[in-house]
């Protein structure tokens, strides 16, 4: 009898989460045969993606808006390129008192975009673009190869798929941060997951260097490498980085060295700069409204939506939300997953939830969060595949209906 993914949720054997031992059991010199393995996965999310740019170009030129201006030079988008070509030190005061300060903005995509336009003719913004552009397919890739490696190829595929037709996924397209960081971590886990500790750690750092969230990576790769240091390694399928023990525990033990250094790094230099010390970086983020309540004002924000009938559908939407978030991360529990896997996702949601500004931002906060797409993966990858292209098919149309709907709107502050 067919049964829907939700139902298959709950229904999946234990054994279908055991880790496949991968194929390649050396650091990965010949990318041939991966990325025949990633190329469905990767066919089909530029297929998502430029549906949702077209949809966007078509909805923006009947309103008289640019669709590449919308990607490229409007809200955090601008202030990237604005340190790419002045550096820190740009700040905007609000009649209000407030002081948005450019120093929130973590530095690397900048670098990036400076980087690009020193060796080509592409301005700042269109260099934002581009790394945006690779950087989502190497994000993308980075999915399937987790989602591979935990589930199997199938999996991994339609993982990526339901990565790119999130409700916020044009967010992947524009010259953002969060496709460049969701790039790191993801092949930063891999690279844990497979034992590769010194690239885990460096990927780690380079996230650290995106954004804030980058702490959520630092913490997989401590937490993975304490595990190993006590022999707790079952997430460990590559066990052969070095010949020797020894070998293998430095290691481990210089990545999770290297693994905090760009985020630890950034925050003391905006302390030093601002010259209030290690803690520096939390007055710039409070000149943003910006701060982590564990989740107070949000939870006010929700309640407020409850004072009148049109609103309280939208309070009870949220509340819809935050519990299929939840969900999503207890079955993920319940299946197995990872520890690595789970603490980077429950350390991404915890903060995209418990922040105490910006609540529109949430849902393009926790697009990070990919693994929590694991266990809807699995269901649909048991799913015949003309009804899981047909899933796939009438949510994508509809992401990219709501992607240009939003981006002309209100769109991400």
């Amino acid at each position: 009898m067919w049964r829907t993914p939700l139902t298959l949720l709950w229904t999946t054997p234990r054994r279908v989460c055991r880790f496949r031992t991968p194929s390649i059991i050396e650091p990965v010199t010949d990318l041939e045969a991966p990325l025949r393995r990633a190329a469905p996965a990767l066919l089909g999310y530029a297929a998502v993606r430029a549906l949702g740019l077209v949809v966007l170009a078509v909805w923006s030129a009947a309103r008289g808006k640019s669709a590449y201006t919308l990607l490229t030079a409007r809200w955090d988008a601008l202030w990237y390129t604005r340190v790419a070509d002045l550096g820190y030190g740009y700040e905007v005061r609000l009649p209000n008192g407030d002081v948005h300060s450019n120093l929130a903005f973590f530095p690397l995509l900048p670098w990036l975009e400076r980087g690009m336009h020193a060796v080509s003719p592409l301005s700042y913004a269109d260099a934002g673009f581009v790394v945006s552009l690779f950087a989502s397919l190497a994000a993308a890739w980075g999915i399937f190869a987790v989602a591979e490696h935990v589930y199997g190829r199938r999996a991994g595929v339609c993982a990526v798929l339901l990565w790119a037709v999130l409700p916020v996924g044009i967010v992947q397209s524009m010259a953002y941060s969060e496709s460049l960081f969701t790039a790191l971590a993801a092949w930063s886990l891999y690279a844990v997951l497979t034992g590769r500790w010194l690239t885990a750690g460096v990927l780690a750092l380079l996230a650290g260097l995106t954004r804030p969230v980058g702490l959520a990576v630092v913490a997989a790769v401590w937490v993975a490498g304490i595990a190993s240091f006590t022999g707790r390694t079952s997430f460990v399928r590559d066990r052969s980085t070095a010949p020797e023990p020894g070998a293998r525990t430095w290691r481990c033990a210089l990545g999770m060295a290297l693994a905090p250094l760009g985020a630890a790094g950034y925050v003391l230099w905006v302390g030093h700069r601002t010259g209030k010390g290690p803690l520096g970086y939390l007055d710039v983020q409070a000149g943003w409204r910006n701060g982590f309540d564990g989740g107070a004002a949000f939870a006010r924000f929700v309640g407020d939506k409850f004072t009148s009938f049109p609103s309280a559908l939208a309070g009870v939407g949220l509340i819809v939300g935050v519990g299929l978030v939840v969900w999503l991360y207890v079955v993920g529990v319940r299946q197995g997953q990872p520890l690595p896997l789970l603490v980077y996702t429950g350390v991404v949601t915890a903060l995209a939830l418990c922040a105490s500004s910006y609540f529109g931002s949430k849902p393009r906060l926790l697009m990070p969060a990919f693994p929590l797409l694991l266990p809807l993966a699995l269901a649909l990858a048991r799913l015949r595949t003309s009804r899981s292209a047909w899933v796939v098919g009438g949510v994508a149309v509809a992401s990219a209906v709501y992607g240009a709907f939003w981006l002309n709107g209100s769109g991400p502050p």
